[in-house]
């Protein structure tokens, strides 16, 4: 039998879960499309980690996800310290300096798909297909036509991607891609450190790629992101933990003493990716699905949650205006704002990742003054700081 929804959500993940829960109040039919089951929370924690902004705490705060999350395993950090390996370059922020008490905050991201997932599952207007997956997609004039893997077949107004960087709707609607590879991986562990990380998250630029070190819920647990060559991140992987540790150590300057490995070493490719459309006929882009970007502020997550809260609070106008809430002409608002924030955030991460690869002494002089510049003139610092936050650019209502 058919099933009839406004809008269908493919991804249920941290960014499509934030969408259903933003329309919690709406009289809207929600279909969700997930290919996994259940997440669960270890004892221990994992590699697969999020540093959630301020503006993306008080969205959680008003869907009333945050009071779901395990408080335990939150890690408020107070203050960030940035600088460049064997020189004078550094910049210290902390969240006094904007009159806050905190910058952000590290949680591991299936603590936030559980939380998010207790809280969509209480509202009436939202139906599972878990674990299930799209077979196929049909768009026509007044609706789109979804067959599942499972032989479900649904229709729906509005479809909307959450399925990743590999997005399969994306990839359907043959919606264009520009990507360019940094030619780096990231490569993730979680490590123990001699010395507390004391709620600061820290970043050290080398000349093989930037290396941050984030708080976890316990005093000398840190979780580590090193961009380095796909080379070096394969050596990276094959080494002892002995030989593993000392290189870390060495390589951050020792900065909180002696580390020692705790978990596997994961990496990943690290890619651009900005698909030229965010919305056409009947669908609509969110979160990694529409862009991905280098993980060296990281805010790739925080601008997926805009977007979800965007279109949310995009879809619920349309509504209130009595519109089309699938048509593209009702969805080029929502199309312009978050193309315009994702082009930013792009152009910022590369003109930072320029400045800070490799180790030209010329190069290496220029981004240290800049460093020290931006760290001594108060104005521009508290601009960087608020941009850290997620309180700069154009917000949803969600997000204020």
């Amino acid at each position: 039998m058919m099933q009839s929804y406004d809008l269908t959500i493919v991804g249920g993940g941290i960014v499509g879960l934030t969408l259903a829960a933003s329309l919690a109040d709406s009289a809207l039919s929600i279909a969700l499309i997930e290919t996994s089951n259940r997440p669960i929370l270890p004892e221990k924690p994992v590699n697969r980690v999020s540093a959630i902004s301020f503006a993306s705490k008080k969205i959680f705060e008003k869907l009333s996800v945050w009071q779901q999350l395990d408080s335990g395993r939150i890690t408020a950090y107070d203050s960030m310290l940035v600088w460049d390996k064997d020189s004078f370059g550094k910049i210290e922020f902390s969240a006094q300096q904007v009159g806050y008490s905190e910058l952000g905050y590290i949680i591991e991201n299936d603590n936030l798909c559980l939380a998010l997932l207790d809280t969509v599952q209480k509202q009436k207007n939202v139906s599972f297909y878990s674990p299930d997956s799209l077979n196929d997609i049909v768009f026509g004039e007044g609706e789109a036509w979804l067959t599942l893997h499972s032989g479900k077949t649904l229709t729906s107004k509005l479809v909307v991607g959450a399925d990743g960087a590999n997005s399969w709707l994306r990839e359907k609607s043959t919606i264009p891609l520009t990507f360019w590879d940094y030619q780096h991986h990231a490569l993730v562990a979680t490590i123990k450190t001699e010395l507390p990380h004391e709620h600061c998250a820290r970043q050290i630029f080398t000349p093989d790629g930037p290396l941050a070190f984030l708080p976890l819920f316990e005093q000398n647990l840190c979780s580590i992101v090193w961009s380095v060559s796909p080379q070096k991140a394969e050596q990276l992987k094959n080494l002892t933990a002995v030989e593993f540790n000392k290189q870390l150590s060495r390589n951050f300057d020792n900065r909180l003493g002696l580390c020692e490995l705790q978990s596997e070493r994961f990496s990943f490719p690290l890619r651009m990716r900005y698909a030229r459309d965010f919305a056409k006929h009947r669908i609509a882009l969110i979160g990694d699905a529409a862009h991905t970007i280098h993980p060296l502020a990281g805010q790739g997550v925080n601008l997926g949650l805009l977007d979800a809260v965007s279109l949310g609070q995009t879809i619920e106008q349309n509504i209130a205006a009595e519109k089309d809430i699938g048509l593209y002409k009702n969805l080029r608002y929502f199309e312009r704002w978050r193309k315009t924030e994702a082009a930013q955030m792009i152009a910022s991460m590369e003109l930072l990742k320029q400045l800070f690869e490799g180790d030209n002494p010329l190069q290496k002089a220029l981004r240290d003054v800049a460093l020290v510049f931006t760290d001594q003139v108060s104005p521009l610092k508290k601009s960087f700081i608020k941009q850290a936050m997620g309180l700069s650019g154009e917000l949803p209502l969600l997000a204020k």
